[in-house]
């Protein structure tokens, strides 16, 4: 196989045009091959491989250095820069990641894990170069859906007035997860109709450039007078007016093509945007069809393409009862940035189309928005994964909870979520929120939870309330609890008290089959009932167990609050003090001692 033959960027600059071909053929089979087995981002990956061969064969990395935007279009990359033979442990346990990081490769130049970033980090490094007298280039590799995020203009806005070797891709698959939405993804589509002036452009270029003698001075002068071409063809390009040259757009599936216009924008003296136009999933009929199903999946079958079934979760149980709710109070709506399947707002889009809302991959907007609708009246709904909520601190607290106004943050993928890794971890919520005045949250562990607090969410509480859910499905309590704010469990005569709240809860029950002890189990977590302080802290021993930071967390607010209350025994708190590297969800709760085994030890080790 010539792809076993590459075992680093500069192999690929041997192979001629049908050796390039073939590799484009085997890094898309093996790329199916591996995704089939490990799980991960598969459409998006399919859509880049010409540009990530083109991009090695002419660059030279390390020295050179490609930002991805956002991180899970580097699977090819991985494959290209040594890594072929590790495929196989991607996104597992101690093996390599799903996005870029520098400390995994010389060849991975930053982590992205979110979108939107890559302008600003590629224009840093680019400066950095220039500092240092490195003459060498920075390329930027933007998925068109993070062209919605407002972040990337204000990369574009400082980077287009260097003269830094900093070219931008625009890899335009006119889709993010869920397709792409807004007046960029209009205007980039009216961009993709512009082709007549660049084939004009290139095939004059090409004419004069071999006139004998003369041939380049002609070219310098069409260069002068390339303005009043322009103006015959079209008005100029929102990336021009930020200052960079746009090349584009071009097919990014045709070698030749992407070989010639690298070529070119690597001989501007002022920043690019090269914009190609791709197909997410490219290759296998599957992604084509559905790429929103391939953007992240898990293993699946390569001859149907169908995955394993999968379990009730919470993200579908919360699209079911808002559609409830919504059904009879026209006031609440729902808002989406760029996951409207993924977050289980498809229905609802359906159902109620003037009261759903994608932004695209817009959190600062979302919430902010979220806001001026509550202003108005109405009771939104922002369903978002915990990970990309942190985006939006400062509008939750200066245009939300600063106003008092009821914006309902459904916080998606809260706790660990496993293979993704560091960068979509949703750990940070909890503290991040706590410190945040007029905020309310719960944390259900049952999806009869989820309900309950959606309903409280909108008919109890003011201010801002978040109800943040784990991935997958709910946990499992005996005699079906009805619904409350916290429960008291276990062996209530116990003087050991196990506290926790949402998932988390479930490994406590476990543990408590072999420890019997009082267990508090809360589902309202800020603020917390004055009740179930006074309870804890007739305990003599308090042990907390958090699937979330401990620096500002649930856990350090029982402490104050117990101590407060005269407590004098012995308080521990099990939580998470760094970033959480990708695995099983079962797997990270062992490592941080929060699954069952690590719980029952912690208790008995200090009985």
């Amino acid at each position: 196989m010539l792809l076993d033959t590459i075992k680093k960027p500069d192999d690929i600059k041997k192979l001629d045009e049908k050796q390039t071909e073939q590799l484009c053929k085997e890094l898309r089979e093996e790329l199916v091959k591996t995704v089939s087995k490990t799980g991960g981002h598969l459409a998006s990956n399919l859509g880049a491989v010409e540009l990530t061969v083109a991009l090695h064969k002419n660059f030279n990395l390390p020295k050179d250095k490609i930002v991805f935007d956002v991180g899970h279009q580097c699977y090819i990359h991985k494959m290209l820069t040594g890594r072929l033979d590790k495929m196989e442990t991607l996104r597992q346990m101690g093996g390599i990641s799903g996005f870029p990081r520098p400390d995994e490769s010389e060849y991975d130049a930053f982590i992205a894990g979110h979108a939107s970033n890559s302008v600003s980090a590629a224009f840093g490094i680019s400066e950095a170069k220039r500092e240092k007298k490195d003459n060498g280039y920075v390329v930027a590799v933007v998925g068109d859906g993070a062209i919605s995020g407002g972040l990337i203009y204000e990369g574009l806005n400082n980077a287009g007035r260097s003269k830094d070797n900093l070219i931008v891709v625009l890899n335009d698959n006119k889709m993010s997860i869920s397709k792409n939405v807004g007046a960029m993804s209009r205007y980039l589509a009216k961009v993709r109709s512009r082709s007549s002036y660049h084939r004009f452009k290139v095939g004059t270029e090409k004419v004069l450039g071999h006139i004998p003698f003369i041939g380049r001075k002609l070219v310098r002068f069409a260069v002068k007078i390339k303005k009043a071409l322009k103006g015959m063809f079209y008005t100029s390009t929102i990336f021009e007016d930020l200052g960079f040259v746009y090349l584009g757009p071009i097919d990014g599936h045709n070698l030749k093509k992407l070989d010639y216009m690298i070529k070119l924008a690597k001989n501007e003296q002022k920043p690019v945007l090269l914009h190609i136009n791709t197909v997410k999933g490219k290759g296998y009929h599957p992604a084509e069809k559905t790429p929103n199903v391939f953007h992240g999946i898990g293993s699946f079958d390569i001859e149907t393409g169908e995955t394993a079934d999968s379990l009730p979760n919470f993200s579908d149980e919360f699209g079911k009862a808002l559609l409830g709710f919504a059904e009879n109070d026209k006031r609440i709506c729902a808002i989406t940035a760029a996951m409207k399947e993924s977050t289980g707002l498809e229905e609802f889009s359906k159902q109620f189309k003037s009261r759903f809302y994608d932004v695209g991959i817009a959190e600062g907007h979302a919430v902010t928005f979220a806001s001026g609708l509550a202003s108005g009246g109405m009771i939104p709904f922002f369903a978002v994964y915990s990970t990309f909520l942190q985006r939006a601190y400062d509008m939750i607290i200066h245009d939300a909870a600063l106003q008092n106004l009821k914006v309902i943050l459904a916080i998606d993928r809260a706790g660990i979520v496993g293979a993704d890794g560091e960068t979509h971890q949703g750990v940070f919520d909890v503290s991040f929120l706590n410190a945040i005045p007029n905020v309310t949250i719960y944390s259900p562990a049952t999806f009869a939870e989820l309900r309950f607090d959606m309903k409280k969410a909108i008919y109890n509480e003011n201010g801002v309330v978040a109800i943040r859910y784990p991935r997958g499905n709910e946990v499992m309590l005996k005699n079906e609890l009805k619904p409350a704010d916290y429960y008291v469990l276990g062996n209530k005569k116990s003087d050991t008290v196990i506290v926790s709240y949402g998932r988390e809860i479930g490994e406590v029950l476990k543990a408590n089959e072999t420890l019997n002890v009082k267990i508090v189990h809360f589902n309202k977590i800020k603020p917390i009932d004055k009740n179930a302080i006074l309870e804890i802290a007739k305990a003599k021993k308090v042990y907390v167990f958090e699937e979330g930071m401990k620096s500002g967390g649930f856990a350090q607010t029982i402490a104050e609050k117990i101590f407060e209350k005269g407590f004098s025994g012995v308080f521990s708190i099990t939580a998470i003090e760094k970033f959480v590297a990708h695995s099983t969800v079962a797997q990270a709760l062992e490592k941080l001692s929060l699954d069952a085994n690590g719980i029952i030890n912690k208790i008995k080790g200090e009985a």
